[in-house]
């Protein structure tokens, strides 16, 4: 029996797995903390099915919650001793401060960079540097706006201290911003993290200090756009 000609403008299997393969690689993958944030607000557009406006609410609260958590894939650059970006954002300070009391690190000043993270940013969080994670420490504290100078000593954080391969030291700090109240933290002391992972998240506005070693000479400035695990930050090589 012949087979029917397909009619023209007919997708084609191979075509059909073309265009689902572009949208893989185009569309950012959700971040799992962000999957009740999503089909909560997908179950209520279902059961308001009858409701216009609570169907149209629903979905649209699910986008932005998709948009908020997504998790695009990120390729570092492939050099001994460099730090990235630990998150995406625009780069708000780039000065030197004393690192976080409770870490027992001293109080001199350290080169350090400050990444703000408005809502539209991605906000999960990449390791900075390659190396061992020496210590882990969450602080309590308030939650003012991300980027004001004092936040990185008065607002809710959480550091992580890492031991790199060429013995040299580097601290990143979550810090809690205005409305966020979640600072999310995969990282534990002993882990061998490697250069760009996902290692945490902060739920809605945020921002992330990163602190060198003396005399390192940083390679960005502020008010520049950060990309995670992308940009470089500093060569810990050439310091």
């Amino acid at each position: 029996m012949a087979r029917r000609p397909t009619p023209p403008g007919t997708p084609t299997p191979s075509g059909i797995r073309h265009f689902v393969e572009l949208a893989k690689s185009t569309i950012p993958p959700l971040h799992p903390a962000g999957l009740p944030f999503v089909a909560a607000p997908l179950a209520i557009a279902a059961l308001g099915r009858r409701h216009p406006w609570i169907r149209r609410i629903g979905l649209t609260t699910a986008a932005a919650n998709a948009a908020f958590f997504r998790h695009p894939h990120r390729v570092p650059p492939h050099r001994p001793g460099i730090v990235v970006a630990p998150a995406d954002g625009e780069i708000a300070l780039v000065d030197k401060a004393a690192p976080p009391t409770e870490l027992g690190l001293g109080t001199e000043p350290l080169p350090r960079v400050s990444i703000f993270l408005s809502v539209f940013d991605v906000h999960v969080q990449r390791v900075p540097a390659a190396g061992t994670v020496r210590s882990v420490v969450h602080q309590r504290g308030q939650f003012r706006s991300a980027d004001l100078p004092e936040a990185s000593d008065v607002n809710e954080r959480n550091s992580v201290v890492i031991d790199t391969p060429e013995g040299k030291q580097v601290v990143v700090v979550q810090i809690a911003g205005l409305v966020a109240r979640r600072i999310v933290c995969d990282a534990k002391p002993g882990d061998v993290l490697t250069l760009g992972d996902t290692y945490g998240l902060i739920r809605f506005g945020s921002r992330l200090d990163t602190y060198f070693p003396a005399g390192t000479q940083l390679l960005v400035q502020r008010g520049q756009r950060a990309v995670g695990a992308e940009t470089v930050l500093a060569d810990l090589s050439a310091s």
